[in-house]
Protein backbone atom coordinates (compact mmCIF):
# COMPACT_ATOMS: atom_id res chain seq x y z
CA UNK A 1 0.00 0.00 0.00
CA UNK A 2 1.35 3.74 -1.01
CA UNK A 3 0.12 6.38 1.00
CA UNK A 4 0.30 10.11 -0.51
CA UNK A 5 2.21 11.26 2.51
CA UNK A 6 5.06 8.24 1.75
CA UNK A 7 4.80 8.99 -1.96
CA UNK A 8 5.17 13.19 -1.44
CA UNK A 9 8.13 12.40 0.95
CA UNK A 10 10.01 10.11 -1.81
CA UNK A 11 9.06 12.27 -4.88
CA UNK A 12 9.81 15.54 -3.45
CA UNK A 13 12.08 14.81 -0.36
CA UNK A 14 10.65 16.36 2.11
CA UNK A 15 6.68 16.85 3.91
CA UNK A 16 3.95 18.77 0.93
CA UNK A 17 1.03 20.58 2.03
CA UNK A 18 -1.88 20.59 0.13
CA UNK A 19 -3.25 24.59 -0.66
CA UNK A 20 -7.15 24.50 -1.05
CA UNK A 21 -7.90 27.13 -3.48
CA UNK A 22 -10.91 28.70 -5.09
CA UNK A 23 -11.36 29.66 -8.80
CA UNK A 24 -14.52 31.05 -8.69
CA UNK A 25 -15.72 29.13 -11.46
CA UNK A 26 -19.35 26.88 -11.58
CA UNK A 27 -20.36 23.37 -12.28
CA UNK A 28 -22.56 22.30 -15.11
CA UNK A 29 -24.66 20.55 -12.66
CA UNK A 30 -25.59 23.84 -11.36
CA UNK A 31 -25.32 26.23 -14.42
CA UNK A 32 -28.17 24.59 -16.35
CA UNK A 33 -26.13 22.82 -18.91
CA UNK A 34 -27.04 19.58 -17.15
CA UNK A 35 -28.58 20.65 -14.26
CA UNK A 36 -29.14 23.33 -11.74
CA UNK A 37 -29.45 21.09 -8.70
CA UNK A 38 -25.72 20.21 -8.08
CA UNK A 39 -24.86 16.30 -7.30
CA UNK A 40 -26.82 14.86 -4.51
CA UNK A 41 -24.68 15.04 -2.08
CA UNK A 42 -22.81 18.22 -2.98
CA UNK A 43 -22.90 21.18 0.12
CA UNK A 44 -23.42 25.04 -1.93
CA UNK A 45 -19.39 25.12 -1.45
CA UNK A 46 -19.11 22.78 -4.18
CA UNK A 47 -17.09 20.26 -1.76
CA UNK A 48 -14.95 22.95 -1.38
CA UNK A 49 -15.71 23.77 2.43
CA UNK A 50 -12.52 24.23 3.86
CA UNK A 51 -11.30 25.93 0.48
CA UNK A 52 -9.94 29.58 0.93
CA UNK A 53 -12.07 32.68 0.18
CA UNK A 54 -12.97 32.76 -3.66
CA UNK A 55 -13.31 36.53 -3.14
CA UNK A 56 -9.54 36.70 -2.44
CA UNK A 57 -6.80 36.74 -5.49
CA UNK A 58 -5.29 33.06 -6.25
CA UNK A 59 -2.06 34.86 -4.41
CA UNK A 60 -3.71 36.18 -1.26
CA UNK A 61 -5.38 32.80 -0.66
CA UNK A 62 -2.07 31.15 -1.15
CA UNK A 63 -0.53 33.14 1.24
CA UNK A 64 -3.55 32.50 3.90
CA UNK A 65 -3.18 28.95 3.16
CA UNK A 66 -0.17 28.83 4.24
CA UNK A 67 -0.48 30.78 7.30
CA UNK A 68 -2.91 28.08 8.45
CA UNK A 69 -0.52 25.29 8.23
CA UNK A 70 2.96 27.58 8.86
CA UNK A 71 3.36 25.83 12.40
CA UNK A 72 3.83 22.55 11.38
CA UNK A 73 4.98 23.05 7.82
CA UNK A 74 8.14 24.92 8.66
CA UNK A 75 10.26 26.80 6.39
CA UNK A 76 11.15 24.24 3.95
CA UNK A 77 8.02 23.32 3.17
CA UNK A 78 7.05 22.25 -0.48
CA UNK A 79 3.19 22.82 -1.36
CA UNK A 80 0.56 21.93 -4.03
CA UNK A 81 -2.01 23.94 -4.89
CA UNK A 82 -5.01 22.70 -5.12
CA UNK A 83 -8.12 24.45 -7.01
CA UNK A 84 -10.78 22.47 -5.23
CA UNK A 85 -14.31 23.84 -5.41
CA UNK A 86 -16.81 23.05 -7.99
CA UNK A 87 -15.56 22.22 -11.47
CA UNK A 88 -12.03 23.49 -12.20
CA UNK A 89 -11.63 23.02 -15.87
CA UNK A 90 -15.09 24.43 -16.85
CA UNK A 91 -15.00 28.20 -17.98
CA UNK A 92 -12.90 30.70 -20.08
CA UNK A 93 -9.73 28.60 -20.67
CA UNK A 94 -7.59 32.07 -21.01
CA UNK A 95 -8.85 33.02 -17.26
CA UNK A 96 -7.96 29.43 -16.30
CA UNK A 97 -4.79 29.41 -17.63
CA UNK A 98 -3.99 32.84 -15.71
CA UNK A 99 -4.80 31.35 -12.32
CA UNK A 100 -3.44 28.18 -12.97
CA UNK A 101 0.10 29.99 -13.88
CA UNK A 102 -0.77 32.72 -10.82
CA UNK A 103 -0.38 29.30 -8.74
CA UNK A 104 2.58 27.88 -10.23
CA UNK A 105 4.76 31.20 -9.70
CA UNK A 106 5.36 30.51 -6.22
CA UNK A 107 8.56 28.79 -5.85
CA UNK A 108 7.99 26.29 -3.14
CA UNK A 109 4.18 25.12 -4.97
CA UNK A 110 5.54 22.00 -6.90
CA UNK A 111 2.67 20.55 -8.42
CA UNK A 112 -0.61 21.64 -9.55
CA UNK A 113 -3.67 19.81 -8.51
CA UNK A 114 -7.42 20.52 -10.45
CA UNK A 115 -10.28 18.69 -9.03
CA UNK A 116 -13.12 18.39 -11.82
CA UNK A 117 -15.48 16.15 -13.76
CA UNK A 118 -14.36 14.24 -16.87
CA UNK A 119 -16.63 15.53 -19.50
CA UNK A 120 -15.25 18.92 -18.40
CA UNK A 121 -12.19 18.94 -20.14
CA UNK A 122 -11.92 20.39 -23.95
CA UNK A 123 -9.64 19.85 -26.44
CA UNK A 124 -8.16 22.99 -25.74
CA UNK A 125 -7.45 21.79 -22.02
CA UNK A 126 -5.93 19.06 -23.18
CA UNK A 127 -3.37 21.22 -24.70
CA UNK A 128 -3.08 23.25 -21.92
CA UNK A 129 -2.69 20.70 -19.28
CA UNK A 130 -0.14 19.07 -21.45
CA UNK A 131 2.06 22.43 -21.67
CA UNK A 132 1.57 23.18 -17.80
CA UNK A 133 2.96 19.36 -16.78
CA UNK A 134 5.86 20.38 -18.86
CA UNK A 135 6.92 23.13 -16.51
CA UNK A 136 5.83 21.76 -13.10
CA UNK A 137 3.69 18.47 -12.09
CA UNK A 138 -0.18 18.48 -12.64
CA UNK A 139 -2.41 16.51 -11.20
CA UNK A 140 -6.15 15.78 -12.68
CA UNK A 141 -8.64 14.90 -9.75
CA UNK A 142 -11.90 13.30 -11.19
CA UNK A 143 -15.14 12.74 -9.47
CA UNK A 144 -16.23 9.52 -10.53
CA UNK A 145 -17.48 9.04 -7.25
CA UNK A 146 -19.14 4.93 -8.49
CA UNK A 147 -18.90 2.89 -11.39
CA UNK A 148 -22.91 1.72 -10.96
CA UNK A 149 -24.64 3.72 -13.81
CA UNK A 150 -27.60 3.09 -11.72
CA UNK A 151 -25.88 4.89 -8.50
CA UNK A 152 -24.71 7.23 -10.68
CA UNK A 153 -28.26 8.72 -11.88
CA UNK A 154 -29.43 8.90 -8.59
CA UNK A 155 -26.57 11.56 -7.24
CA UNK A 156 -27.11 13.08 -10.68
CA UNK A 157 -23.19 12.44 -11.40
CA UNK A 158 -24.28 14.06 -15.36
CA UNK A 159 -22.19 11.41 -17.28
CA UNK A 160 -21.66 7.93 -18.08
CA UNK A 161 -18.69 5.36 -17.15
CA UNK A 162 -17.30 5.28 -20.40
CA UNK A 163 -17.02 9.23 -20.55
CA UNK A 164 -14.66 8.71 -17.01
CA UNK A 165 -12.52 5.92 -19.14
CA UNK A 166 -11.82 8.01 -21.58
CA UNK A 167 -11.07 10.91 -19.67
CA UNK A 168 -7.96 8.47 -18.25
CA UNK A 169 -6.91 7.14 -21.28
CA UNK A 170 -6.61 10.96 -22.72
CA UNK A 171 -4.62 12.59 -19.46
CA UNK A 172 -2.54 9.33 -19.45
CA UNK A 173 -1.51 9.45 -22.75
CA UNK A 174 -0.65 12.93 -22.28
CA UNK A 175 1.68 12.18 -18.96
CA UNK A 176 -0.92 13.36 -16.47
CA UNK A 177 -1.39 12.51 -13.49
CA UNK A 178 -4.60 10.94 -12.57
CA UNK A 179 -6.26 10.76 -8.88
CA UNK A 180 -10.17 9.54 -8.79
CA UNK A 181 -12.23 10.21 -6.30
CA UNK A 182 -14.84 7.32 -5.03
CA UNK A 183 -17.83 7.84 -2.38
CA UNK A 184 -18.12 5.12 0.15
CA UNK A 185 -21.94 4.15 0.99
CA UNK A 186 -23.76 5.58 -1.63
CA UNK A 187 -27.62 4.74 -0.84
CA UNK A 188 -28.07 1.36 -2.09
CA UNK A 189 -25.23 0.19 -3.26
CA UNK A 190 -23.77 -3.31 -1.54
CA UNK A 191 -20.13 -4.01 -0.85
CA UNK A 192 -19.90 -5.85 -3.96
CA UNK A 193 -20.37 -2.24 -6.24
CA UNK A 194 -18.09 -0.83 -3.81
CA UNK A 195 -15.54 -3.38 -4.67
CA UNK A 196 -16.09 -2.98 -8.30
CA UNK A 197 -15.80 0.79 -8.34
CA UNK A 198 -12.58 0.46 -6.89
CA UNK A 199 -11.73 -2.34 -9.32
CA UNK A 200 -12.46 0.01 -12.46
CA UNK A 201 -10.43 2.41 -10.71
CA UNK A 202 -7.43 0.29 -10.62
CA UNK A 203 -8.16 -1.16 -14.15
CA UNK A 204 -8.70 1.91 -15.71
CA UNK A 205 -5.17 3.38 -15.36
CA UNK A 206 -5.69 5.72 -12.25
CA UNK A 207 -2.48 6.81 -10.76
CA UNK A 208 -4.46 7.55 -7.24
CA UNK A 209 -7.66 6.87 -5.74
CA UNK A 210 -9.16 8.89 -2.38
CA UNK A 211 -12.06 6.78 -1.31
CA UNK A 212 -14.48 9.51 1.01
CA UNK A 213 -16.81 8.41 3.19
CA UNK A 214 -20.64 9.82 2.25
CA UNK A 215 -21.60 12.88 4.67
CA UNK A 216 -25.18 13.88 4.76
CA UNK A 217 -24.94 17.57 4.64
CA UNK A 218 -27.52 20.17 5.70
CA UNK A 219 -29.06 21.70 2.61
CA UNK A 220 -28.42 18.82 0.00
CA UNK A 221 -31.18 16.70 -1.83
CA UNK A 222 -29.12 13.88 -0.27
CA UNK A 223 -30.22 15.24 3.36
CA UNK A 224 -34.11 15.25 2.36
CA UNK A 225 -33.49 11.31 1.46
CA UNK A 226 -31.90 10.56 4.61
CA UNK A 227 -34.05 12.29 6.87
CA UNK A 228 -37.19 11.02 5.45
CA UNK A 229 -35.50 7.38 6.29
CA UNK A 230 -34.52 6.38 2.81
CA UNK A 231 -31.23 4.67 3.81
CA UNK A 232 -28.90 4.92 6.18
CA UNK A 233 -25.22 5.64 6.42
CA UNK A 234 -22.14 3.69 7.25
CA UNK A 235 -21.57 2.80 10.92
CA UNK A 236 -18.20 3.48 12.17
CA UNK A 237 -17.33 -0.86 12.23
CA UNK A 238 -19.11 -0.96 9.49
CA UNK A 239 -16.71 1.99 7.49
CA UNK A 240 -13.66 -0.09 9.31
CA UNK A 241 -14.69 -3.38 8.06
CA UNK A 242 -15.11 -1.86 4.52
CA UNK A 243 -12.34 -0.73 4.04
CA UNK A 244 -10.85 -4.19 5.24
CA UNK A 245 -11.97 -5.45 2.12
CA UNK A 246 -10.83 -2.94 -0.14
CA UNK A 247 -7.34 -1.35 0.27
CA UNK A 248 -6.55 -5.34 -0.88
CA UNK A 249 -7.78 -4.48 -4.05
CA UNK A 250 -5.33 -1.47 -4.41
CA UNK A 251 -2.10 -2.05 -5.93
CA UNK A 252 0.89 -0.21 -4.53
CA UNK A 253 1.39 1.74 -8.12
CA UNK A 254 -1.51 3.71 -6.93
CA UNK A 255 -1.44 5.83 -4.42
CA UNK A 256 -4.19 6.36 -1.79
CA UNK A 257 -4.65 10.01 -1.23
CA UNK A 258 -7.48 9.78 1.32
CA UNK A 259 -9.65 6.84 3.13
CA UNK A 260 -12.19 8.81 4.55
CA UNK A 261 -12.72 12.90 4.35
CA UNK A 262 -14.01 15.53 6.61
CA UNK A 263 -17.33 17.25 6.35
CA UNK A 264 -17.83 20.59 8.15
CA UNK A 265 -19.18 20.27 11.37
CA UNK A 266 -21.92 22.98 11.17
CA UNK A 267 -22.87 21.36 8.03
CA UNK A 268 -23.03 17.37 9.34
CA UNK A 269 -26.12 15.37 9.75
CA UNK A 270 -24.65 12.21 9.62
CA UNK A 271 -23.06 10.11 10.52
CA UNK A 272 -21.94 11.44 13.43
CA UNK A 273 -18.96 9.59 14.34
CA UNK A 274 -16.97 10.89 11.79
CA UNK A 275 -16.82 14.22 13.42
CA UNK A 276 -14.23 12.42 15.53
CA UNK A 277 -11.52 12.83 13.45
CA UNK A 278 -8.70 11.18 16.00
CA UNK A 279 -10.84 7.74 16.73
CA UNK A 280 -11.24 7.60 12.88
CA UNK A 281 -8.02 8.20 12.20
CA UNK A 282 -6.63 6.15 15.04
CA UNK A 283 -8.63 3.29 13.48
CA UNK A 284 -7.49 3.71 9.82
CA UNK A 285 -4.14 4.02 11.02
CA UNK A 286 -4.10 0.74 12.03
CA UNK A 287 -5.55 -1.04 9.54
CA UNK A 288 -2.10 0.94 7.01
CA UNK A 289 -0.48 -0.40 9.54
CA UNK A 290 -1.02 -3.81 9.43
CA UNK A 291 -1.85 -3.98 5.77
CA UNK A 292 1.37 -3.11 5.21
CA UNK A 293 2.90 -5.27 7.48
CA UNK A 294 1.66 -8.38 5.98
CA UNK A 295 2.95 -7.28 2.24
CA UNK A 296 6.05 -6.87 4.17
Amino acid sequence: MTTVNDYLKEKYGCKVYKLSLSAKVTCPNRDGKLDTRGCIFCSAGGSGDFAADAGKSIENQIIYAKEKVSKKAGKDAKYIAYFQSFTNTYGDINYLENIYRQAMSFDDVVCLSIATRPDCISDEMYDLLFDLNKEKDVWIELGLQTSNEKSAKYIRRGYELCVYDECVRRLKSLGITVITHVILGLPGETVSDMENTVKHVVKTGSDGIKLQLLHVLMGTDLAKDYLEGKFETLTFDGYILLLQKLLPLIPDNVVIHRLTGDGPKRLMIAPLWSTDKKKVLNAINKIVFDNNKKQC
